[in-house]
């Protein structure tokens, strides 16, 4: 009651439930790689998809490196991390760089396409825009201690720039890679 003999009125006051978007493809996405014998125990790669950074974490978890990658760099990005400890065949890389939604036909089709331009000598051509993200790829992945190698005429893998080599047989396919999307 206040002073003058009004009396307060109750008035619910309702606040309006917070919606948790539920659907999977609305959240944001971000992939981790172990990259087991390129990276130091403990250091994890976290690739946001949706800002299109990547971020070298150390356990607890610690930021140590990040850098955000051009559309471009990101079509290469991500399927030489999924294919490592193995090389990522240009065809992939070409599909990727090529269409937002790659599939297995489309992968066909940039093989087809790779084997006309070595027959008819326009590999350069044909190669260009990969060539050109994996120039300023290698540069970025240079502040993770990681490189992108070159396997002639087949495709590209992930090297590290201070490890030894680890033979593949070491990194295990059956084991998982820690590749987990969040």
């Amino acid at each position: 009651m206040y002073a003058d003999g009004h009396e307060i009125a109750e008035r619910s006051l309702e606040v309006p439930p917070i919606q948790i978007k539920g659907n999977r493809e609305e959240e944001m996405k971000i992939l981790h790689f172990s990259l087991r014998g390129l990276l130091s125990t403990g250091l994890t790669l976290a690739l946001n998809l949706e800002t299109r950074t990547l971020s070298l974490l150390s356990d607890g978890p610690q930021l140590i490196s990040e850098d955000h990658f051009s559309v471009n760099e990101m079509s290469l990005i991500v399927p030489i991390l999924e294919s490592y400890p193995y090389y990522c065949p240009y065809e992939v890389l070409l599909a990727h760089i090529s269409s937002k939604h790659v599939d297995p036909s489309l992968i066909e089709r940039c093989r087809h396409r790779l084997l006309e331009a070595q027959i008819n000598g326009t590999w350069q051509q044909e190669m260009r825009p990969v060539r050109r993200a994996l120039s300023s790829l290698r540069s970025k992945l240079h502040s993770f201690d990681l490189e992108v190698s070159t396997v002639r005429e087949r495709g590209c893998n992930l090297t590290s720039l201070t490890f030894p080599a680890v033979p593949i047989a070491d990194c295990g396919r059956n084991e998982p890679n820690d590749n987990t999307s969040v």
